[in-house]
């Protein structure tokens, strides 16, 4: 068999690693070596968002304007149901992924650390499911939820 080398390049094409493998011969190398996989940046998405809301102090996810919107559109019918994605906004590349999320804060909590918890409940899921390396996730708090605020949910009119 004749070998190969391999030259694993980072974002400004500067060698990172080098490694000879043998040149795989019919039905020969490692199975999982074959092809690539490619993530969405939905997927990456889905994830964080689920991950931040998990986060005790996490009221909602996106700004109020994109709360009133998706509440409008989970009141028609067929609309689909609250969107897991609201408020997170994500870049993925290769091997990296960059998030955005916007939050709204409950009312008494330390905002900083529910921001540390978040990021750190992000790049851990994200990182866990997908194994793309999280390079920053950036939170905006958008607003506070007061105790005396109406929840936005709306109305069932069937029970």
């Amino acid at each position: 068999m004749t070998e190969m080398t391999e030259q694993n390049r980072g974002t400004e094409g500067e060698a990172l690693s080098t490694r000879k493998t043998q040149a795989p011969g019919r039905g020969g190398g490692d199975p999982g070596a074959r092809g690539r996989t490619t993530i969405a940046d939905g997927v990456v998405e889905k994830i964080a968002g689920m991950a931040a809301r998990d986060v005790d102090g996490v009221h909602a996810m996106g700004s109020g304007l994109s709360r009133t919107f998706g509440a409008v559109r989970d009141r028609v019918p067929g609309g689909g149901t609250k969107s897991v994605t609201r408020g997170v906004k994500a870049e993925v590349g290769e091997v990296q992924a960059a998030l955005d999320l916007e939050i709204v804060v409950e009312y008494g909590v330390s905002i900083a650390d529910v921001a540390r918890d978040v990021r750190e409940n992000v790049i851990s899921a994200v990182e866990r499911m997908t194994g793309l390396e999280v390079v920053e996730v950036n939170i905006a708090v958008s607003d506070v939820k007061l105790p005396e605020e109406e929840e936005e949910e709306p109305e069932r009119r069937i029970q």
